[in-house]
């Protein structure tokens, strides 16, 4: 009798047993089966997204930029569809390794220079009317901002590593030559009518040059790693 309820009690609890490990298994499979969601958009991103919005509601985009940006969003899903389609859908390599203190200090510095600074310029020169000198700065700054917007866009995930790797060597290879013009516009506004202090003239210039030296540099970085 006792050996018949031992049997009993054995297969129970290997019956038992067998639940919870087949319990476990669903689970293990639920977890890897569903999808992690993530925000599409970090926060620190749609301020610049809000920066795009704000200077095309305010009319100082041209309309020449405010179209280069409608292209490239066309063009990068074009070939990302039919030239570089994403063929995997595991994670693909990174373009740049976001760990590397080099690229670390690279982003630090382009933010700085590229958009807080003649953010902080553009709105200065609305309280000293400096029409001429916002009126160069904005082109950069818009298409900068798109830049970074982008570039969360192509790295969320959907997207090859050559559609990565294209949205910066395309805006800069065009973001070069609002520089230039914002440069020619800071050397040659001392007499215009509307050009703001000395000291605004001095800064406008400075940042107008640190802009092209380091753009410059960065295109031709991604210009030789493409």
């Amino acid at each position: 009798m006792s050996g018949g309820v031992g049997t009993t009690a054995c297969d129970f609890s290997l019956t038992k047993e067998e639940d919870e490990e087949d319990h476990s298994v669903k689970n293990l499979n639920k977890a890897t089966t569903t999808p992690h969601k993530t925000s599409f958009f970090p926060f620190p991103q749609l301020n610049y997204l809000a920066v795009v919005i704000i200077l095309s509601a305010s009319g100082m985009v041209s309309l020449e930029d405010f179209a280069f940006v409608v292209f490239s969003i066309i063009y990068m899903y074009f070939i990302s569809k039919r030239v570089f389609p994403l063929l995997h859908l595991s994670k693909q390599p990174s373009v740049f390794n976001p760990q590397n203190k080099l690229f670390r200090f690279y982003v630090f510095v382009g933010a700085i220079i590229g958009l807080y600074a003649p953010i902080a310029y553009i709105l200065e020169g609305i309280f000293e009317g400096d029409k001429e000198g916002i009126k160069a700065a904005v082109p950069h700054v818009f298409l900068l901002a798109s830049q970074v917007f982008m570039e969360v866009v192509a790295f969320s995930g959907n997207f090859s590593t050559p559609v990565r790797a294209f949205v910066p060597v395309f805006y800069n290879s065009r973001r070069i030559f609002t520089i230039v013009d914002w440069l020619r516009s800071e050397i040659y506004k001392v007499d215009e009518e509307y050009s703001g202090s000395d000291r605004r003239i001095f800064v406008g210039r400075v940042l107008a040059v640190a802009n092209m030296a380091f753009w410059a540099n960065i295109a031709i970085v991604l210009e030789y790693q493409s």
